[in-house]
């Protein structure tokens, strides 16, 4: 049996066809309800926009800017999805986890034994046990403190980093245990201490992977994510003088709803 299409309907509100319309996208087509989506998504990974707008985002209400053209919002959404794509864990990102690595990323987060020597996942090479979490009340996962420790960035890991990458990256690395003999080498502190929905990124996925709550050691994929996961994050923070700077011309051109009355 044969079936007639049903016409293309958009998820978007009257206000977001009417704004749509407004700067150009006479028929929005879903590569613009695409486009007004990341445009969101660029804003609101900008720091300078969450330092501005911190008590409308605690109560949840944020209120973010519309570029007043389509080129300014398409610029804007391609930020925006690079940055989607790097927080989805299931999406190659060329130079970041795949390809040609981007020499800042390089030396981040590599595997490492104490000593040197080939790591060797068949024995407990890759086991967490380093404290970082533990069974709590009724079954409940539970942080702990974990093993970490703090350093200089060695003379291969600062000469990677321009700069302005250091300065946003941190002035200091660590070195994240799995057990007392290996470790992940060169986390930048501020990849470390990120936080996205409250929670410490890299600390939180250690806690549940302790040996005591998995049962059994990582597996070498599962080390990678560890690394990947870190240079993501690390991609994600060099990223944000771009995202400031397209979040304050958003900001200083945003789209009049009052047709400039």
């Amino acid at each position: 049996m044969l079936f007639a299409a049903k016409e293309q309907s958009l998820n978007l509100s009257e206000a977001a066809v009417e704004y749509l319309q407004a700067i150009g996208a006479t028929r929005p087509a879903p590569d613009m309800a695409r486009a007004l989506f990341f445009h969101l998504v660029s804003v609101m990974y900008s720091p300078t926009y969450r330092t501005e707008n911190a008590a409308p985002l605690r109560q949840d209400w944020p209120r973010i800017p519309l570029p007043d053209s389509r080129a300014a919002l398409e610029a804007s959404a391609t930020l925006g999805e690079r940055i989607a794509a790097l927080l989805d864990t299931e999406a190659e990102v060329n130079g970041v986890t795949c390809g040609k690595i981007d020499p800042a990323l390089k030396t981040i987060a590599l595997t490492t034994k104490i000593g040197g020597g080939a790591i060797d996942p068949s024995g407990d090479d890759l086991a967490v046990a380093a404290g970082w979490g533990h069974f709590g009340k009724a079954g409940a996962v539970m942080p702990g403190k974990g093993k970490i420790e703090e350093r200089n960035y060695s003379d291969k890991e600062a000469e990677a980093l321009a700069p302005d990458a250091r300065r946003l990256l941190g002035e200091k690395t660590v070195d994240v245990f799995l057990n007392r003999e290996v470790y992940w080498r060169n986390v930048p502190m501020n990849v470390w201490k990120y936080h996205i929905g409250g929670y410490q990124v890299l600390k939180k996925w250690l806690s549940y992977r302790e040996l005591e709550i998995l049962g059994r050691p990582l597996k070498p994929d599962e080390a990678r994510e560890v690394m990947n996961t870190a240079r993501r994050i690390a991609a994600i923070i060099l990223m944000q003088p771009r995202l400031d700077e397209n979040y304050r011309a958003v900001k200083s051109a945003a789209f009049d709803w009052n047709g400039g009355k």
